[in-house]
């Protein structure tokens, strides 16, 4: 019997390509007569690596190219991280599978071993997340944010090359990576709240092709695909990018979420933040209806200045 070929599209980081890989170790092991490829496609994200990726506008960064390959039927499903996954999808393609979510969180890692509340005062950090530099400053307001881009193994050459005394990159990243022991500390969500999606990955396939579910469906894990849809919904109600320090973190248990939100000045010093409760069927309303209240509260204005700001 001959083999039923899937092929991947994934970006080609190390970290992407681990991602892809452990989706193709799923399908081959749940699914015999089946062979997976990966085809590495490169992105708008990828080819500028010297400008913040907020400077650079636009959605989809990391995806748009990967995209347009599954659309063209030259890969069957896409990998992505579901944090870089914009809001608007094009109308052939869905989200088909979340899997289950790895850890959420921000690490820091510094350079002397110093934790966030340590570091001594005017301490550079390294990153180029506003929602990450934004809830930074206002924690601690003397620390000085510079950017920082590039792929793992070159952010961390420039901590310790001394570019930096810290610097803040996603837990789950460095935990698929097996860098975790580089961790200094895990930020709770009480000072930093992670991006949309943080630690999820997505399955992207077209909407007319049934036949492919079969191979992905029973990797999806159901808890983690309502938390990341309320976070979806709540960034889309905002018209939120990377341009934006916008923070969200939803949790599901035994059939309830719990949904936070938050919308930070690019200096830190105002925070307007909030969140819902309720029953996890009800994901993407309450995630929408926090949007809605944060933007009642006095976050539209924050977004206004910084969508009108060259």
């Amino acid at each position: 019997m001959q083999s039923r070929i899937i092929v991947i599209g994934s970006r080609g980081s190390q970290l992407a390509l681990w991602q892809a890989n452990w989706v193709k170790s799923q399908i081959e092991s749940l699914h015999n007569n089946v062979e997976v490829n990966i085809q590495i496609i490169r992105t708008s994200g990828d080819k500028i690596q010297d400008v913040p990726l907020a400077k650079i506008g636009g959605k989809g960064l990391f995806v748009k190219e990967i995209e347009e390959a599954l659309i063209a039927k030259e890969i069957d499903i896409a990998v992505h991280s579901m944090k870089d996954v914009p809001m608007k999808l094009p109308r052939e393609l869905q989200i088909a599978v979340v899997t289950e979510r790895e850890s959420p969180l921000d690490a820091l890692i510094s350079r002397e071993g110093s934790k966030l509340n340590d570091l001594p005062h005017g301490a550079t950090i390294g990153t180029s997340s506003l929602r990450r530099s934004s809830q930074l400053l206002n924690h601690r307001s003397d620390l000085k944010i510079e950017a920082l881009r590039g792929n793992l193994d070159t952010r961390m050459r420039k901590l310790d090359e001394g570019q930096f005394d810290a610097i803040l990159l996603a837990a789950a990243g460095l935990n698929r990576l097996g860098w975790e022991n580089r961790i200094t500390e895990w930020i709770p969500p009480e000072i930093l709240l992670p991006a949309m999606g943080q630690g999820a990955l997505g399955i992207e396939t077209r909407r007319h092709d049934p036949d492919i579910l079969q191979f992905i469906c029973n990797m999806d894990h159901e808890e983690t695909h309502s938390a990341v849809d309320a976070e979806r919904a709540f960034v889309d109600i905002l018209d939120g990018g990377c341009q934006v320090p916008i923070g969200t973190y939803a949790t599901v248990t035994d059939g309830k979420i719990n949904v936070r939100g938050l919308v930070a000045s690019l200096d830190g010093k105002v925070i307007y933040k909030s969140e819902k409760a309720g029953l996890a069927h009800d994901a993407v309303r309450l995630g929408r209806t926090l949007g809605e209240d944060l933007l009642q509260m006095g976050a539209a204005k924050i977004l206004d200045e910084i969508y009108r700001s060259p």
